[in-house]
């Protein structure tokens, strides 16, 4: 594993990891806005570091766009309100409690109760998304016929892929789906699941994913396309 850095053209300097693994034959860039903005290169063990690097560039103006569309980070605190699921949450901190909650209030809003230090406040917040995503996740893929259901389910955080499925039957999805509208966070399942069927991007595939779906493919696509950068202003 190598380290290089990449200057884009407002001066903005940015580390790259460029990694060699086996079994991967063509060299691959994802442009990471967070935790830290970095760029991870994968490439052959044939394939050298300084080819890595002239294809980055070759690419420069892509890994830029990514860059520039990064929101500035928000930081959460006690009392704020955020938006995930489709739900309106407000934020509060109990320095004693040992464990985390999220209530239904009677009059229709949410709240979650977060415990642990402020130095925790954050991190515990988002292990609260990502449960409730998860489970969400389960609940609309049971709704198919179990051939499309996944071996297994795993939550990433990744910059420029929203949902991955291996051959092996595990399904990804980035966590920071949960600030997406739930039927655009919907449609990033059910093209995952089509690809139990259909492993590429063909007619097929596509015919699948609006079968599963429903109406409003092109719809979700769109959002993705022009908001999704948005999902990343937390954390």
């Amino acid at each position: 594993m190598s380290e290089y850095i990449f200057e884009t053209s407002n001066g903005m300097k940015i580390p790259v990891v460029i990694e060699s693994r086996r079994g991967v034959r063509n060299i691959t860039l994802r442009p990471k806005v967070c935790p830290v903005m970095e760029i991870h290169i994968s490439k052959p063990f044939m394939v050298s570091d300084a080819r890595a690097i002239k294809f980055l560039e070759s690419k420069s103006r892509w890994v830029e766009s990514v860059f520039a569309r990064a929101p500035e980070k928000c930081t959460l605190h006690d009392g704020d309100e955020i938006e995930f699921l489709d739900r309106r949450v407000l934020l509060k901190h109990v320095p004693g409690a040992r464990s985390n909650k999220l209530e239904l209030n009677d009059n229709g809003t949410w709240t979650m109760y977060v415990g642990g230090g402020a130095d925790m406040f954050e991190r515990r917040v988002r292990d609260v998304i990502k449960a409730e995503l998860l489970k969400e996740i389960k609940n609309i893929i049971k709704t198919t016929p179990r051939e499309f259901w996944p071996a297994k389910i795993a939550l990433r955080d990744t910059t420029t892929r929203w949902g991955s499925c291996s051959s092996t039957g595990t399904m990804s999805f980035s966590w920071r789906l949960a600030f997406a509208p739930r039927d655009v966070m919907r449609y990033v399942v059910m093209h995952e699941l089509s690809h139990k069927k259909h492993m590429d991007h063909s007619p097929a595939f596509w015919h699948q994913v609006s079968e599963l779906y429903g109406f409003g493919v092109e719809r979700a696509k769109r959002w993705l396309t022009k908001e999704g950068a948005s999902l990343h202003r937390y954390f």
